[in-house]
């Protein structure tokens, strides 16, 4: 099992700004897989963030997309279904592996929309403890020219296309996008289809937050509805709401320890997550790093 030491730098790349970024260089074989959802939707997966994708007669706009060095290979995937070029980028959060690819969409002419923390973010240096790194600021084409408070709708592609603020869930910053017409929700990382979430506390995440986040998606959906989590393979209503059941399960249990006073130390040694480890803790976020996420967030 991977300490964190390994953790770290094998993952750094995930949270660094596009002109950092070298991820992708070094992998010139990760490939974009594509995925179509509805007539005119579509998710993307590849190095990153899972990207949604709306394709029609008013364009084309993506949520999320990916590191910087991937711009290309995004936009061959894009070509393969339209000829017509990304007029809008929607950012779930600030993170990297979601927006490291702004820069060069907001070039090519892309309009990019996220939450007013977004831009915050990522116009000024963040510190990351949990990586032990500094991100600087991104250069102004890749910040969010239109930014919102608590919700907005775009009309476009003969669908309604709902973007919520879930506040303090994995970021400050995070948002929900909820298509209508075609009951499609993508959750950006409010929801790890891979394992335990990466709660990120200095970025002003919580337990509470993002357990709120997935309560949100769950209200929006219903048992037909297909879930983008923000990494990992699509996913159902079912899937999610045992995600949460097991999220709940794990706060209610770390909460009780840290009642009776015990130090991170303790409740970690206690192991309140140990009947969902070999399931969800052996990939990105180990037990003792959810654990602390909880701990240090309640």
């Amino acid at each position: 099992m991977m300490n964190k030491t390994c953790l770290m730098l094998g993952l750094t790349l995930v949270f660094t700004t596009s002109s950092a970024l070298s991820h992708g260089e070094k992998r010139p074989e990760v490939k974009i897989k594509t995925q179509q959802l509805s007539d005119g939707l579509y998710v993307l997966f590849g190095q990153g963030g899972n990207i949604g994708l709306s394709v029609g007669d008013d364009g084309v706009y993506i949520i999320d997309d990916q590191y910087a060095p991937l711009t290309e290979k995004i936009n061959q995937a894009i070509d393969d279904i339209t000829d017509q070029p990304v007029k809008f980028v929607i950012n779930t959060h600030w993170h990297g592996d979601h927006t490291g690819g702004n820069e060069n969409f907001g070039q090519a002419g892309a309009t990019i929309v996220a939450h007013d923390n977004v831009r915050k973010r990522m116009a000024s240096d963040q510190v990351m403890a949990f990586f032990e790194r500094e991100v600087p600021a991104s250069p102004d084409v890749a910040l969010p020219v239109v930014t919102f408070d608590n919700e907005l709708s775009l009309h476009l592609n003969d669908d309604k296309m709902r973007v919520y603020h879930v506040a303090n869930a994995h970021t400050d910053g995070d948002a929900i996008i909820y298509f209508e017409k075609d009951n499609v929700l993508h959750m950006g990382d409010t929801y790890f289809n891979i394992g335990y979430p990466f709660i990120d506390t200095d970025s002003g995440g919580s337990i509470n937050g993002y357990i709120a986040a997935l309560e949100k998606g769950l209200a929006l959906a219903d048992g037909d509805t297909q879930i983008i989590p923000g990494h990992g393979p699509m996913a159902t209503y079912a899937d999610m709401t045992a995600y949460v059941a097991m999220l709940k399960n794990i706060r209610d249990k770390v909460a009780r320890l840290k009642a009776e006073g015990k130090s991170l130390e303790q409740v970690i040694q206690a192991k309140p997550s140990a009947e969902y480890d070999e399931k969800n803790g052996q990939a990105f976020i180990k037990p003792d790093q959810i654990i602390t996420f909880i701990y240090k967030s309640l």
